[in-house]
């Protein structure tokens, strides 16, 4: 198998960096790379040369342009969907609160939060079971922090895992396209309680690999 190469974008949110690290090293055919929102801007010119993904998992809430890298950052996510295929995980959903190009890619345009909740146990349903990313799991639980907010609404997003649980919106994890590239939004994902979850494991590096155009993966 060849490895792909994985920019892991992060700032905005403190997190479980031992344990980040530990999941992001142990998902099988990806060479990741954990650096700051800056550092991958400042990178702009060879992003799209370097890596066949972006995660993000930062949670800055201003408008790209008053993030760390200023300018650089704005020109770097308005190039977004030319390059590297892009997941946007658990809090990154959160980020640039009122962007259009982070409305666009993440498909909700209010993404204002009406709660959070740490520690809940969730029985994660799988919705789709004939896609890449989720063929052949089951159903599974999990003990994850939740958003309540507006659920995922369009025909533009194809949903592929489901709860149903007080506190959280319904749908967990859906694709979309987002100009050239393809796109995984995965709520899940706060800390070791998640990131140690073989299952979770699994659909983040199912997720990479096919927003990195791959569509039969083991």
């Amino acid at each position: 198998m060849v490895n792909r190469k994985i920019a892991v974008i992060t700032g905005g949110h403190a997190f479980d960096v031992i344990g980040f690290h530990d999941l992001f090293r142990s998902l099988q055919g990806c060479d990741c790379y954990v650096q700051p929102l800056e550092d991958w801007s400042a990178d702009l010119a060879d992003n799209s040369k370097r890596y066949d993904v972006v995660v993000f998992y930062n949670m800055h809430t201003v408008a790209p342009q008053d993030a760390p890298g200023g300018r650089r950052t704005r020109k770097a996510i308005d190039a977004l969907g030319e390059g590297p295929g892009i997941v946007v995980l658990h809090h990154g959903i959160l980020a640039f609160k009122a962007d259009p190009v982070w409305d666009a890619i993440v498909g909700m345009q209010d993404r204002t939060i009406n709660d959070y909740s740490h520690d809940e146990k969730l029985t994660v349903h799988i919705a789709d079971r004939d896609h890449a990313i989720t063929r052949g799991l089951a159903d599974f639980t999990i003990t994850d922090e939740t958003y309540d907010f507006r659920d995922v609404e369009g025909p533009d997003s194809h949903v592929l895992l489901t709860v149903q649980h007080p506190n959280t919106m319904s749908t967990q994890a859906w694709t979309r396209s987002y100009r050239q590239v393809r796109v995984l939004n995965l709520i899940l994902g706060h800390d070791n309680q998640a990131y140690a979850n073989g299952t979770f494991r699994t659909l983040l590096r199912r997720g990479i690999l096919w927003c990195a155009g791959q569509d039969v993966i083991d």
